[in-house]
């Protein structure tokens, strides 16, 4: 999977929570297999999709890669740097180049701080400027995110969903970073501010040159905003290509279940086409299945998909697959 021009490179990552029972005296009685032995590499400018169920580990693979939770095992590269092997005023210093947008806008801002505060906070944490330069900048970063000047002494409670994610859009752009993970940015706001919020990340990533991690459930916006998708099934990469390639030849059976529920503008195609409907229920991270991980929900199951995990390979030019039967003839039209 190697390429020169990767901004962002994630080898063999795995982030574990541990399970701990006891009252007087803990001990740690399992984990919560998150994210498990992820490899994938980010290009400089590019927007890499990640998508999955709920509970799949995509935001606990955007925070890991951040740092934000400590990584079991594995590495992560930035530039050429091992971000994971970091500490102290190394890690803060390369921090600054790798910020985050978060999924709820209602809960990511400090009701107890005004606009220009909350814009400030990072560079105040990194010690960047005086106040004259530090307010001259949050101006900047409004005009930038398209928000007027005169909302600097208000509140987050003054703001509609929309208007707050603007603002820490414009928060993440104050320490002017190369590396964005948005964690689902678009996911709590109305479907109508949704278009609006893409529009201006996608102006502000040709703009700024940013390379963006954009986690979501939402396949179709997903396809929309991004160069190379992933696809997450319970902790680990089931596929990755490019967008359409993707979305047109999915070779995974889980990525060919995502895609066959969603809805087709056309109506005739709608009703003719087959979905591919999975039954069961998601199994638990504490205790996943043997071998492939899919095995227990997967139509074309075999022997040899409850006993090994299935290689990590690719099939055609940029096209991974973890299956043991990526066939065509498996393919829902």
């Amino acid at each position: 999977m190697s390429d020169n021009n990767f901004l962002i490179r994630i080898e063999n990552l795995t982030k574990n929570f541990p399970i701990y029972k006891g009252i007087l005296i803990e001990r740690q009685v399992g984990a919560v297999q998150a994210v498990s032995n992820v490899n994938l590499e980010i290009k400089k400018g590019e927007t890499f999709g990640l998508v999955g169920e709920s509970g799949c580990g995509k935001s606990t693979l955007g925070r890991t890669v951040l740092k934000l939770y400590e990584p079991t095992s594995g590495k992560v590269f930035f530039r050429d740097i091992d971000f994971t092997s970091l500490k102290g005023e190394e890690l803060r210093q390369t921090r600054k180049h790798m910020q985050m947008i978060f999924q709820d806008p209602y809960a990511s801002l400090n009701p107890r701080l005004n606009v220009s505060e909350i814009i400030t906070e990072p560079l105040e944490a990194h010690s960047i400027g005086n106040a004259k330069t530090q307010h001259e900048k949050v101006l900047e970063l409004l005009d930038l995110v398209k928000m007027s000047r005169y909302y600097t002494n208000r509140y987050p409670h003054e703001f509609s969903g929309g208007q707050r994610q603007r603002i820490g859009i414009a928060r993440a752009l104050a320490l002017e970073p190369e590396f964005i993970v948005l964690d689902e940015p678009i996911s709590a706001l109305d479907v109508s501010i949704q278009a609006q919020v893409v529009n201006l990340l996608e102006e502000l990533q040709e703009r700024l040159q940013l390379t963006y991690l954009f986690i979501a459930h939402d396949l179709s916006m997903v396809r929309h905003i991004s160069d190379r998708v992933a696809v997450m099934y319970l902790g680990k990469l089931v596929e990755q290509a490019r967008r359409n390639e993707l979305y047109e030849d999915p070779l995974h059976p889980y990525t060919q279940s995502l895609l066959s529920a969603v809805p087709i503008p056309n109506p005739k195609r709608e009703r003719d086409r087959r979905r591919n409907i999975l039954e069961g229920e998601v199994p638990s991270p504490v205790n996943p299945p043997s071998g492939c991980h899919f095995h227990s929900r997967c139509p074309i199951a075999q022997d040899i998909c409850k006993q090994e995990y299935p290689e990590w390979r690719e099939i055609v030019d940029q096209h991974w697959v973890a299956c043991h039967f990526p066939l065509e003839k498996n393919k829902i039209k």
